[in-house]
């Protein structure tokens, strides 16, 4: 019995497909969109036409019959906090996501997408883990300040799907044990993962933890206060600053990670510091995520674009190696993440969840 889903995953600029039977890649297809055209559209979920125009050839390419579909895996937007799983599209949800009510993101057209190729096939639509997955607890939320509370934000999907397999290279389940999970790419998510909830992370986009190529991570609030009322920044520009033009690139003028590293291979000792800072900063979150778990998890995972540079790796590893096993898995899995979800759905192992 085939479980054939078609997997979508829009970016800022691109939009990948793929098609899975169950586990089994059958055809992957970066789709990329000019930036020009991506441009007039103000809400990005109004890129729905341009973008299907884009994928139905590839669609079209695989010479599908409606009854080969059997589900639409669509990425996961920011939406309100939500406990971790699968979630069916329903009406509400693709409301929030035309009308921005929690972001302007690209990820917006994953349900709303997804959800159009359902109707097509006559096939249940869905999404998986959210980077707004949320399993904090009060005391987690607590900032310091009255008017403030954490927020959970992640790369919950892949963080998440390499510490299930983890698990499973080590005979268990991801909701048997805990583990710290680092996601190292242009954001950077240090979570403690607690039998497969994500009960403390940083968030790396406007949170706390380390600087990143090109986010700003935890800074001295003095200072920040003082650039806020400096009179050279408007709320957006202070927020883009904060979360496009800080980390490596604020200092280097360099975001690229490899790049980075071919300055520091050229004796540029300035590359060096920042570079050796930001791995210096990723390992003390990783201790504060091991605390928070109290010392009882299974392992660390380094995983993301950026735990391709052994650089990087072995400065944070040192740091951390009295934590105990370390395991590194580069890259991002999300297409697998979602083609997996799909497959414990179709095959009874998971229920969908309403939003």
């Amino acid at each position: 019995m085939s479980h054939h889903m078609l997997i979508i995953n829009p970016g800022s600029t691109s939009t990948k497909v793929a098609l899975f039977d169950g586990k089994k890649k059958l055809s992957e297809q970066v789709i990329r969109h000019e930036g020009e055209k991506l441009r007039k559209f103000d809400n990005v979920a109004d890129q729905f036409e341009f973008r299907m125009e884009a994928i139905d050839p590839w669609i079209d390419s695989l010479n599908l019959q409606p009854v080969d579909v059997k589900a639409v895996v669509g990425i996961g937007a920011p939406l309100r906090p939500l406990e971790g799983g699968s979630y069916a599209i329903n009406d509400r949800m693709l409301e929030e996501l035309q009308q921005r009510t929690w972001s302007n993101h690209a990820s917006n057209l994953g349900a709303i997408i997804s959800f159009y190729l359902g109707d097509r096939y006559g096939v249940p639509a869905m999404i998986v883990d959210p980077i707004t997955t949320d399993n904090f607890t009060e005391l987690a939320r607590v900032s310091g300040i009255k008017e403030i509370k954490r927020k959970c934000r992640s790369h919950a999907l892949n963080l998440k799907e390499v510490c299930r397999r983890q698990a499973a290279r080590a005979g268990t389940t991801l909701e048997d044990v805990n583990f710290v999970a680092v996601h190292m790419g242009g954001g950077i998510s240090v979570a403690a993962l607690a039998r497969g909830r994500v009960v403390d992370v940083n968030d790396g986009l406007l949170g706390m933890g380390p600087f990143s190529p090109d986010r700003c991570g935890a800074v001295p609030i003095g200072g920040l206060v003082k650039l806020c009322y400096s009179g050279k920044y408007s709320e957006k520009e202070m927020l883009d600053k904060l979360s496009k033009h800080s980390g490596l690139v604020s200092y280097l003028g360099e975001s690229d990670l490899r790049k980075v590293e071919e300055m520091i291979d050229a004796g540029d000792e300035r590359a060096e510091l920042y570079f050796n800072a930001m791995a210096y900063q990723i390992a003390k979150e990783i201790g504060a995520a091991a605390v928070v778990l109290e010392g009882e998890f299974q392992s660390v995972v380094l995983t993301g674009g950026m735990a391709n540079s052994e650089r990087l790796v072995d400065q944070v590893a040192r740091r951390i190696e009295f934590l105990g096993d370390i395991h590194v898995v580069p890259g991002e899995f999300e297409m697998e993440a979602l083609a997996a979800a799909g497959y414990r759905f179709l095959t009874g192992e998971e229920d969908l969840k309403e939003y």
